[in-house]
């Protein structure tokens, strides 16, 4: 007996833990987690379809129920948990997930919408035909077969692949430390690529990529990437693809009309992709956007309704591209076991090419079965016919000896195989003895050997008869049938738009109201700037101006900074506002000294009460952050006062001293950022107003009984920084050309 103390060795730890992990991590990779390049099959998978083989569950049986099989499948080949099994089953069935079904389903298999399956109690299932092109040869001794896991029975070690499951149906996993993620193709296309390369060996990546061409996903929709970028994802077994939504436009008539969308992207959950668009609809992220419905029954439909007749559907859907999963990306990981069973990562051309070389040896091997078998049956023949032309004797030796078997052997020269053939043929069957039918069937098999001896000595032609049956297995799922057809459309890359605000709010006119105190606020639609607006007891209007909530607005404060706020941020409502000084960073001894719309190509002048200014264009009085952006220098003693819009060649201003001057705009400097020059000299006081206008127009004012206009411009017409004239008779009392 030998001491328990003896059992114990010692080991390191480190050592010991990472050998174990090494052996977990490449067990679940091999047998669990990444596809095999012969098949596309993961263990489950491949035990799956064999069980539903063994049942006899081809197309034309009927169906059983999935309990069943998943019961065989557990039982006799994977010992894991049924809900493993029927969750794999079930997605093979489903013509959204895989873009060729292995499993023909009756009853509910789940939908697009994320529902699930039924119990498997409840559901029923047999093999499709496509599985069964995928199993052509098991009984040929195509491929090796093992032991299953208690060693009462076997099962193939890999299918023998008729069709390229792995590119046709793509697949998913993630094992210990790497992952892959392959799209489904087209079976027609797959071909094309296929017979190019046995044609051509050393043809390029290129030539293989546009015979493919792209994936093909059993949803549709579009895939919007270069060729370019489709080439260089191909060529390295990896990166992304963009996928689209299609959708079409339904005239309603009267100028209105709906879009439809009739597909979506692959692996896209379609009530979850409904609940996104509505959410943003109902937080007015989708101005464009006035319902959706979902109209869907066996067919993709969900129906979007355009805000108005003048919306461009396009924007619209490139607003949905961008906020929901109307687009995605697939992220390709062609991450597979190779024909030595080592995963690696795999270029297009390198998976077919580990496909052909499967082919070929699944060929060779189905050949040496047949010529194993056309030798037996005629060694058989060989011996019918000995026995044909001595039939007395036979019968003989078979009624009179104790061994007929040896005698026979030894009278004809009979091999063990013919003699045993011989003594087992019935009675009936002596009348089928005839001499022409023997040898008419022994030359028929003499001559289909000799042209399976060729194909087995000749690799050219053995590569010939590939490519026919990979032409057979085209013209069966060609593009013509409806389960070939190509369903995913390879677009262009769609042009770029660029989204300006009023496409992502939703735009309303608004009138905007600033008071002395810096409160801000709105009011919906445009109401008479000159009404009595509510403020604090003691506030007052500031600034009021109409606007739309898709506008920028500009202030611009008394020490020259300007800030910006969007519009459709401003809190409206019947209260007072916010501050403003919670949307900007204010000074909180600075107060707004002018507030306006944003114009693009606009040009405004930017004056002091010194009566210093300078002209500023639009590209500098925009803010990237709410700390503003300082434009004018002013001294500790001056504060800015105008910011008036340049619409004239002529600019009047007028001071405290009641002197007005008139000049050209063009002596008034364009800077980005200072001080600016002095635009009319006064002895005492400070400029209180500025008016551009026209020269042929003249600068109008306002007077007793309306507004006066004077277009004789020679008394006050002078230069920049003069002093200037008195004004007119019956100007304003306050120095401002109109009246507050």
């Amino acid at each position: 007996m030998v001491d328990e103390a003896q059992k114990i060795k010692d080991v390191q730890f480190g050592e010991e833990l990472s050998k174990r992990y090494l052996s977990y991590a490449m067990s679940t990779i091999v047998s669990r987690s990444l596809p095999d390049v012969r098949d596309g099959l993961k263990p489950v998978h491949r035990r799956l379809m064999y069980a539903m083989r063994q049942l006899h569950l081809d197309p034309k049986n009927s169906f059983k129920k999935c309990a069943r099989v998943v019961g065989d499948v557990i039982g006799k080949y994977h010992p894991h948990g049924d809900s493993a099994v029927y969750g794999a089953m079930v997605r093979l069935a489903q013509d959204f997930s895989v873009r060729y079904p292995l499993v023909d389903g009756q009853g509910n298999f789940g939908n697009i919408d994320g529902d699930g399956a039924a119990a498997m109690r409840y559901t029923e299932a047999r093999l499709t035909e496509f599985a069964m092109d995928l199993m052509d040869g098991l009984n040929s001794d195509a491929v090796d077969f093992t032991d299953t896991y208690d060693g009462e029975d076997s099962e193939p070690v890999v299918m023998p692949a008729m069709v390229p499951n792995l590119l046709c149906n793509g697949s998913m996993g993630i094992a210990v430390g790497m992952a892959t993620n392959i799209p489904p193709h087209n079976l027609s296309e797959l071909s094309d690529a296929l017979l190019l390369m046995i044609d051509n060996p050393d043809c390029s990546d290129e030539a293989v990529v546009r015979k493919v061409q792209g994936p093909d996903f059993p949803t549709g929709g579009m895939l919007v990437d270069s060729f370019e970028t489709i080439l260089n994802n191909y060529k390295q077994g990896k990166g992304n693809f963009r996928i689209r939504a299609k959708w079409i436009t339904e005239d309603l008539g009267h100028g209105q009309y709906q879009i439809v969308v009739t597909e979506i992207p692959y692996q896209v959950i379609k009530s979850k992709l409904i609940e996104k668009i509505a959410e943003l609809l109902l937080n007015k992220k989708l101005p464009l956007l006035n319902d959706i419905r979902d109209e869907s029954a066996q067919d993709v439909r969900i129906v979007l309704e355009p805000k108005n007749r003048t919306v461009d559907a396009s924007v619209l859907m490139e607003q949905l591209y961008r906020q929901t999963d109307m687009e995605t990306k697939f992220n390709m990981n062609m991450n597979v076991l190779d024909l030595d069973g080592v995963p690696r990562v795999m270029s297009l051309k390198q998976v077919l090419h580990d496909y052909l070389i499967h082919r070929n040896n699944v060929f060779l091997r189905k050949i040496n079965f047949r010529l194993n078998k056309i030798n037996a049956r005629l060694e058989i023949l060989d011996g019918y016919l000995i026995a044909y032309l001595n039939l007395d004797e036979v019968i003989r030796i078979i009624r009179q000896e104790d061994e007929p078997k040896a005698v026979l052997m030894q009278t004809f020269k009979l091999t063990d195989n013919q003699a045993e053939a011989i003594l087992n043929m019935k009675l009936r069957n002596l009348r089928k003895l005839d001499e022409e039918e023997i040898r008419t069937e022994h030359s028929e098999l003499l001559e289909e050997k000799a042209g399976l001896d060729i194909l087995v000595g000749d690799e050219s032609k053995r590569w010939a008869a590939i490519a026919e049956e990979i032409k057979r297995i085209k013209e069966k799922y060609s593009k013509k049938t409806a389960l070939g057809r190509r369903r995913t459309e390879i677009a262009e890359p769609p042009a770029e738009i660029e989204f300006t605000p009023e496409v992502w709010i939703e735009k309303e006119p608004i009138t905007v109201i600033l008071s002395q105190k810096g409160w801000i606020r709105c009011l919906k639609g445009y109401a008479d700037l000159n009404e009595g607006f509510k403020f604090k007891d003691d506030d007052a209007l500031a600034f009021a101006i109409h606007a739309q909530t898709t506008d920028k607005i500009v202030l611009l404060d008394n020490k020259g900074k300007f800030f910006n706020i969007a519009a459709g941020d401003i809190p409206s409502g019947r209260g007072f506002g916010q501050p403003v000084r919670l949307m900007i960073d204010l000074a909180q001894t600075d107060d707004i000294a002018a507030m306006f719309v944003y114009e693009p190509e606009a040009r405004y002048l930017i004056a002091s009460d010194k009566a210093y200014g300078f002209i500023v264009d639009e590209n500098h009085i925009l803010a990237q952050t709410r700390n503003g952006r300082k434009i004018m220098n002013v001294a500790d003693d001056e504060v800015i006062k105008f910011c008036v819009k340049v619409t004239g060649d002529y600019v009047a201003t007028v001071g405290e001293n009641r002197k007005l001057l008139v000049f050209k705009a063009e002596e008034i400097p364009t800077m980005a950022r200072g001080h600016g020059v002095l635009l009319q000299k006064y002895k005492d006081g400070n400029i209180t107003d500025i008016q551009f206008f026209k020269g042929e127009e003249g600068f109008s004012y306002n007077r007793a009984g309306g507004i006066s206009t004077e277009k004789e411009l020679i008394t006050w017409l002078g230069h920049r920084a003069q002093v200037g004239k008195l004004v007119p008779f019956g100007f304003p009392k306050n120095n401002k050309f109109f009246k507050e």
